[in-house]
């Protein structure tokens, strides 16, 4: 995929499976998955890929997110993300920055591996609140602080909106969680918004009151995902979304006042 001067692409690191009528569904109705076998399966076993994404710009090299890492466990498969980097002519230490949309363990597991540093040449990027979250407050998660801990001074917090390259914004957009960041790529009069988790499946587009169980805050969630969602559709901006089938992109159409997901 190309914006203007921007090259962007995805990199698969493996598959994540869940239960859907345990994960994802409207607000007090449980059961509405099964309105969706095409996304969630007539069982409800949803499998969905895992992975980051590869944006060259300039002479920056960005990750943006760092997959799950080498590990099977749990229902979540990776190790392939490295091999995807170097497919694209890319090795580790080439990488310049890694961005986080937010530090859950399906998006940071290639920041170190053993307690070593992955991309030894790249400033490693997170938002302050998503930080005092998971790595530094009281409530902070074990395993996120283990793996981020080793990057020592690469690792730069920030907090809020703020611009991190030419044609890359970062832009707050709390809910999922404390610190979730949506990054904006723009070159010329092209846009391409990568969400995160603020989205992770097509339906949420569709249906404006689906969440999941992994959103800390479910009405901020679905009031962010909303206003990305409708401002896409005036705007005409690429959408893609870390666990999207395939992890491609698309635009928001809306017919008869109903938005729905397009690939492109």
């Amino acid at each position: 995929m190309r914006i203007g001067d921007i090259d962007i692409e995805p990199l698969f690191d493996g598959t994540g499976q869940e239960d859907a009528s345990e994960i994802i569904s409207r607000f007090g109705i449980p059961d509405a998955w099964r309105c969706h076998p095409e996304s969630f399966g007539s069982d409800g076993h949803w499998e969905f890929p895992v992975g980051g994404f590869l944006v060259r710009t300039g002479d920056r090299v960005v990750l943006v997110d760092a997959g799950v890492g080498p590990v099977d466990a749990y229902g979540y498969r990776g190790g392939d993300l490295l091999v995807q980097l170097r497919s694209h002519g890319v090795a580790p230490a080439d990488v310049t920055d890694v961005l986080f949309t937010h530090l859950h363990f399906d998006h940071i597991g290639w920041a170190t591996v053993e307690d070593r540093v992955t991309f030894v040449n790249a400033t490693y990027r997170a938002h302050a609140a998503d930080w005092e979250h998971f790595v530094a407050g009281a409530h902070a998660v074990g395993a996120a602080a283990q793996k981020l801990t080793p990057l020592g001074k690469q690792l730069e917090l920030f907090d809020g909106d703020h611009v991190v390259a030419p044609g890359i914004d970062a832009r707050w957009a709390a809910g999922h969680t404390p610190g979730t960041t949506v990054f904006v790529l723009s070159s010329g009069s092209e846009r391409a918004v990568l969400l995160g988790d603020v989205v992770h499946s097509t339906v949420q587009f569709g249906e404006p009151d689906w969440t999941v169980v992994w959103d800390v805050d479910p009405q901020a969630a679905s009031a962010v995902r909303n206003r990305f969602a409708d401002d896409a559709a005036v705007t005409g901006d690429l959408l893609v979304a870390a666990h999207l089938p395939e992890m491609r992109f698309g635009r928001i159409v809306v017919t008869d006042g109903a938005r729905r997901f397009v690939v492109i």
